[in-house]
């Protein structure tokens, strides 16, 4: 339940009661004998009025503002005057002093209800009424004091529960639509990294191939040569056309759709001999014939193209061997060259191997890159399907 339908219902609850207060009082006035009893009996419903136009609203008696002062004061007013036209308009005790704890805090509204609770008393008194019989009109009162201040005491705990309560519900509240606005800040962050990874696994890598493919013509005189490159660069821009057009329509790699996971990967080695002259080698074994779950061979088959990316443009290596098993449950890709080799523990601001994790922990997978300078480079991504 929210704040606003917690204070809803309360204040719902007290309608009723005031209600029920400012119409049987009046009715039980006006059917005394009192020569005033029917102005009394305005009087009196006049307060109720008062409290439904006026004293209701719930903001002016939350913020304790003077205007509250202004209706306590009105109300005892009209209780006076019902009072000096009809004693029996003692009877709007009961609605009137819970109206005034209502409305002024607890120490201020204390005062004010044993004022309430002597005017039945003072009025006749100082109007030259007489107070009648004394000794039987105090005890009634002090009795109808104590229980006023008791039922004061305890709506006041109760407002401040409820204000209470009001304040965690809008607390709940607010936290509930920071984890919703965090939560789509997180999908929109997990969303903007996926596309960058995707971007630079397939768009700029095939732009790069492209670039270093037509310098490679430009600069050769070999009429075979040249248009080796021009065809191997067309085709990669066509490559690179299909992969926008994929991930615009938000489908699985373009690669993977001309015969799987194997054929993708095969290709790719291929490629990569066909552009920079390194002898490369594929292998698989025990992969299942129906295909790995569609996010798992993504994995694979990004985590390749990066390692092979990066063998074509920093290893200046001379032999490539990529395998694959699926053994033992898991699936193991294998990525090794003898070429320069790194540091693996050295910062970069490349996206590569950050990338690569960051793809692994998607599928739960582990990843391990083994290298030193001058020693080759061995990338090992192990998933379980």
């Amino acid at each position: 339940m929210t704040a606003r339908a917690e204070d809803s219902r309360s204040l719902r609850l007290w309608d009723a009661y005031y209600a029920v207060g400012y119409l049987f009082v009046p009715a039980l006035i006006a059917s005394g004998d009192a020569p005033g009893r029917f102005w009394a009996a305005g009087a009196v419903l006049a307060i109720g009025v008062l409290y439904a136009a006026y004293g209701r609203d719930r903001a002016v008696l939350r913020e304790r503002a003077p205007h509250t002062w202004v209706f306590t004061a009105v109300s005892l007013v009209l209780f006076a005057v019902a009072l000096r036209l009809a004693p029996a308009s003692a009877f709007a005790l009961f609605a009137l002093c819970p109206m005034v704890f209502m409305a002024l805090p607890l120490a201020a509204a204390a005062p004010v209800v044993v004022l309430a609770n002597l005017l039945p008393l003072l009025v006749p008194a100082l109007t030259g009424q007489g107070v009648g019989d004394l000794g039987g009109l105090l005890p009634t009162a002090v009795l109808g004091l104590a229980l006023s201040l008791l039922m004061g005491t305890f709506i006041h705990r109760v407002v401040r529960q409820n204000g209470e309560r009001a304040r965690l519900i809008g607390e709940l509240e607010a936290s509930r639509a920071e984890v919703v606005r965090l939560s789509h800040e997180a999908g929109v962050a997990a969303e903007r990294a996926r596309l960058a990874g995707e971007i630079h696994d397939t768009l700029a890598q095939g732009f790069t191939s492209i670039i270093t493919l037509l310098q490679a013509a430009e600069a050769d005189q070999d009429r075979d040569r040249v248009d080796r490159a021009l065809a191997l660069a067309t085709r990669t821009a066509r490559e690179n056309l299909a992969e926008a057009r994929a991930m615009v329509a938000a489908l699985a790699p373009t690669a993977l759709a001309g015969g799987g996971l194997v054929a993708a990967l095969r290709r790719q080695v291929e490629r990569l001999a066909a552009e920079t002259g390194t002898a490369a080698d594929f292998h698989a074994e025990g992969v299942p014939g129906g295909g790995l779950p569609t996010g798992v061979e993504v994995v694979l088959l990004r985590t390749a193209q990066e390692a092979l990316a990066n063998v074509g443009k920093h290893a200046g290596a001379t032999a490539v061997t990529v395998d694959l098993v699926h053994a033992a449950g898991a699936v193991v890709l294998t990525v090794t060259d003898d070429g320069a080799g790194f540091d693996p523990g050295a910062p970069t601001d490349g996206y590569g191997l950050r990338g690569m994790r960051a793809r692994a922990e998607q599928v739960r997978g582990e990843l391990a890159v083994q290298s030193a300078p001058g020693q080759g480079t061995t990338v090992v991504l192990k998933v379980r399907p």
